[in-house]
């Protein structure tokens, strides 16, 4: 059974699931909903440095790479600022993500950082609206394996 035909859509999936845990994150933040920030039952106070903005973010680029909407540049937005939180807030207590409670802003990081390398795969509206201008819209490593399929 060849996996290959499934990497588009596996991608497509890997960038939703992402982008809805990260937007659950900001209306948590923003709202003080589905438990609140960090738990607390509450929202965080308007425009606090840097909570609130992170949270802001979280909400709004959430939502772009759960819809597939300027996938890499929301992507690549949302990897910076879970870089920062990583830097600024965890790893000052210790190198190590799991001695520091920093696992989480990794995970962030570097999911982010795939789906901007690799793109919002094919079920985005991004692929949508690329398909309605005509351009082409192979998602590079669907279509590396399509080429070595043909070779196989």
């Amino acid at each position: 059974m060849k996996l290959d035909r499934f990497s588009g859509p596996v991608l497509s999936l890997f960038r939703a699931v992402t982008g809805l845990l990260f937007l659950f994150h900001g209306l948590a933040s923003i709202f003080g909903v589905l438990g609140g920030n960090r738990g607390t039952g509450q929202a965080v106070e308007f425009g606090a440095w840097p909570g609130w903005w992170a949270a802001l973010i979280q909400l709004v680029f959430g939502a772009l790479v759960l819809t597939g909407l300027l996938t890499r540049i929301s992507a690549l937005i949302c990897s910076g600022s879970m870089a920062y939180a990583y830097f600024v807030v965890h790893q000052p207590e210790h190198l190590l993500p799991l001695l520091n409670g920093g696992e989480l802003a990794a995970l962030f990081c570097w999911s982010f950082f795939l789906v901007a390398v690799l793109g919002p795969g094919p079920w985005a509206l991004d692929a949508l609206l690329h398909r309605d201008r005509g351009e082409a819209t192979a998602h590079p490593p669907v279509a590396a394996a399509r080429m070595g399929a043909e070779r196989a």
